[in-house]
């Protein structure tokens, strides 16, 4: 029952999310918004949503571990597994304007957390800080577009990757409202469904929340952001899913944590010291080089990123389980002593 719960909750926030951002941005149509403030700050939210509410939701019922290894896990998965399986099908390009630019924020933005972290819990104040980080970034792109819009004179626009603009300029008024609320009702359901379940499988196998947050939620809600990269590559537009990537992770190192703290501490567990940070921090890295230089990543490179994420995903398993044994272990030695 409770993986029935954490596939119809991933399913939910899936359906929700899509309804969500296209109602969202049908909306901000009709109130004549301009696609560059639809694209900075409806869709830029609404795809993080479902990773948004899964983490305050998370904190609310006293799992913020779960909320933390959403985030570390999904940026991981981004970069790796996001990035890598779309290359092995087509070359990502790096050459996009500001792509560089973008990447040292997303590694700031890293490292600012980690920061954070030290001196653990990350509490509300250290979140409002998140956020207003997060409201610069948004302003601070917002204002690049626009630069980018005068030398150009054409709007760099990459809606269509994320939502059909003619569909949303002809849904009516009414439409548009039953899809943000659907979209919103929908992915607080899903994300309650998603977290009750994943907490009960976390207690049924003897691992913690963070694990069960870095692997199993990690990947479910970075299947939106997975499925419009492949979707992406096979239109021949494989770089737009690496600034795709990119901004989805500053938002949930800066948006989900900063949010979820808010509502109560996260406590950062010893393993992510050891192990998790650092296997994000290397995931960041690694694109790094490719923007700088503005080459491509390429099938080989997308190969190297996806099994390092399988290996990645083995290792953490392995560790959870092998956890798990040691504590069975010993309650068996506990009772024959008994």
């Amino acid at each position: 029952m409770d993986y029935l719960l954490v596939a119809g909750g991933l399913t939910l926030l899936v359906l929700a999310g899509d309804a969500l951002v296209r109602g969202a941005v049908a909306a901000a149509l009709k109130l004549s918004m301009s696609p560059l403030l639809i694209g900075a700050t409806i869709v830029a939210v609404g795809t993080s949503a479902p990773e948004l509410v899964v983490g305050i939701d998370a904190v609310l019922k006293g799992a913020p571990t779960l909320a933390l290894g959403n985030v570390v896990g999904s940026n991981t998965a981004n970069i790796l597994l996001a990035i890598g399986l779309p290359a092995i099908i087509l070359p990502a390009s790096t050459a996009a304007s500001g792509m560089a630019r973008t990447t040292l924020i997303m590694l700031a933005a890293t490292a600012i957390v980690l920061i954070a972290a030290v001196s653990s819990p990350i509490s509300w104040p250290i979140g409002l800080v998140f956020l207003v980080l997060l409201a610069l970034f948004v302003l601070d792109s917002m204002r690049s577009a626009r630069r980018a819009k005068a030398l150009t004179g054409a709007e760099d626009n990459l809606l269509d990757e994320e939502v059909d603009l003619e569909e949303a300029e002809r849904m009516s008024p009414v439409a548009a409202g039953l899809f943000l609320l659907g979209g919103l009702l929908g992915v607080i359901v899903g994300a309650d469904m998603l977290v009750d379940g994943a907490v009960s499988i976390a207690m049924d196998l003897g691992v913690s929340e963070a694990v069960i947050g870095l692997t199993l939620v990690a990947v479910g809600t970075s299947l939106p952001e997975l499925a419009t990269a492949l979707v992406a590559a096979y239109k021949g537009h494989a770089d737009v899913a690496i600034g795709n990537v990119i901004g989805s992770n500053i938002f949930n190192l800066l948006g989900i944590i900063g949010a979820s703290s808010l509502f109560g501490d996260i406590p950062i567990p010893a393993s992510f010291w050891a192990f998790d940070f650092w296997v994000m921090v290397a995931a960041s890295l690694a694109i790094l080089p490719f923007c700088l230089l503005k080459t491509d990543i390429g099938r080989f490179a997308g190969a190297i990123f996806f099994a390092a994420y399988c290996g990645y995903i083995w290792l953490t398993a392995g560790q959870a389980l092998k956890s798990q044994s040691g504590r069975i272990e010993t309650a068996f030695v506990a009772v024959e002593q008994t």
